[in-house]
């Protein structure tokens, strides 16, 4: 991976179009760690519950986010995923433990500092 400066600001090189890496144009670099943070959570998801024989479709996943303001970086405090799938009634309850498999799993999180807190949540739809 490489970054560039350029007039926008930083920008990461990409093969089908940089991505600008300022809050005012593009994501900010919080904000992509929140993506990536909802991103792996999201892939690690999926391949529990499809390894757990649960038939399922993500309709949606939504992050929020909290930054620690009374530190001087403003790092992140906590990070929220939402996870909005279709599951059928008599498998909601395992797709609902699998959440706790998400944290060990996903090696975004894993890099995280442990002052991050991360919660994972579903709502069936």
């Amino acid at each position: 991976m490489k970054l560039i400066p350029s007039e926008k600001g930083f920008e990461l090189v990409h093969q089908n179009g940089n991505w600008v890496l300022k809050k005012e144009i593009g994501f900010s670099p919080v904000e992509m760690l929140v993506a990536s943070i909802g991103a792996c959570g999201a892939y690690v998801y999926e391949k529990i519950l499809t390894n757990s024989h649960i038939a399922f479709a993500i309709e949606t996943v939504e992050i929020a986010y909290e930054r620690a303001e009374e530190k001087q970086a403003k790092p992140l405090r906590q990070v929220l995923i939402t996870f909005f799938i279709r599951v059928g009634e008599n498998e909601q309850g395992k797709a609902e433990r699998a959440l706790k498999l998400i944290g060990k799993n996903c090696p975004v999180m894993q890099s995280l500092d442990p002052e991050i807190s991360v919660i994972e949540q579903v709502i069936f739809v």
